[in-house]
């Protein structure tokens, strides 16, 4: 089981996973030719896809979906909610779902995992092929039980370290944005998202990504700092980049 990222950030997410010879999207926040130009990066073609899944309706998460699955003729799985915004219509296929059902698609398993987020119906997703399983968690503005329970024991964990509460706090977006982002139906800060790893069994982990990274509110080493009043080393950390995301992943070597 393998994973990588086109990119990861406000500006545009998404994500590969692939578990034996299925390929999956998770989310899709950059132009058709972008999209493309990054999974040549991969060395992915758009028709070796066989879904997308969409997390939430956010364009930094939703812009491309539709131009690129009516283009390459891929189907898209997103909540009920999620489509009712309308985000991803003009798509080809929609197949909807509920958050909580776990889908099947090729040979992975999906778990639809239901999260705090300002958004219709937003969901993030545990994966599962063979005895590994994969976690993606961003885009959430507090760890409930119900988020620790789905993402407890995972091999490899995708998680958000969105801001430096201080950072944002002391920046200059206006306080609507402040309160939002900050806020329990926003994002992570460096602080929870270090408290759900002192939760989980992170010596499961194989590989850890720290994404959807702030650029204007949190730096490395503020994520770096929370990391390591957790973790013992940062050797296992990988960081998700805006402009190139992160290379393969293999959760069968650590």
């Amino acid at each position: 089981m393998q994973f990588a990222s086109l990119g990861s950030g406000s500006k545009g997410n998404a994500t590969l996973v692939r578990g034996g010879d299925t390929l999956v999207m998770i989310d899709c926040g950059f132009s058709l030719r972008e999209t493309v130009r990054r999974l040549a990066r991969l060395n992915v073609e758009p028709q070796q896809l066989d879904a997308i899944l969409v997390t939430h309706e956010h364009s930094d998460h939703s812009s491309g979906v539709a131009a690129l699955s009516r283009k390459f003729q891929i189907p898209m799985y997103l909540t009920h909610g999620t489509s009712s915004t309308g985000r991803c219509d003009g798509g080809y296929d929609q197949r909807l779902f509920n958050c909580g059902d776990t889908l099947a698609i090729g040979s992975l398993s999906i778990k639809a995992v239901a999260v705090p987020h300002d958004a219709a119906e937003p969901c993030q997703y545990r994966l599962s092929h063979g005895e590994y399983t994969l976690g993606v968690l961003t885009d959430l503005g507090s760890i409930t039980p119900h988020v620790l329970d789905n993402f407890r024991s995972c091999h490899g964990l995708l998680l958000e370290f969105n801001h430096d509460l201080p950072m944002l706090l002391d920046g200059a977006y206006p306080p609507h944005l402040k309160r939002r982002v900050g806020g329990d139906w926003g994002h992570l800060n460096n602080e929870q998202a270090a408290d759900l790893l002192r939760q989980i069994n992170v010596a499961q982990l194989r590989h850890l990504v720290v994404a959807h990274i702030s650029e204007k509110n949190n730096s490395r080493s503020q994520a770096e700092r929370a990391l390591l009043s957790v973790l013992d080393t940062l050797d296992q950390v990988v960081f998700a980049e805006q402009s190139v995301g992160f290379d393969w992943l293999d959760l069968s070597r650590a």
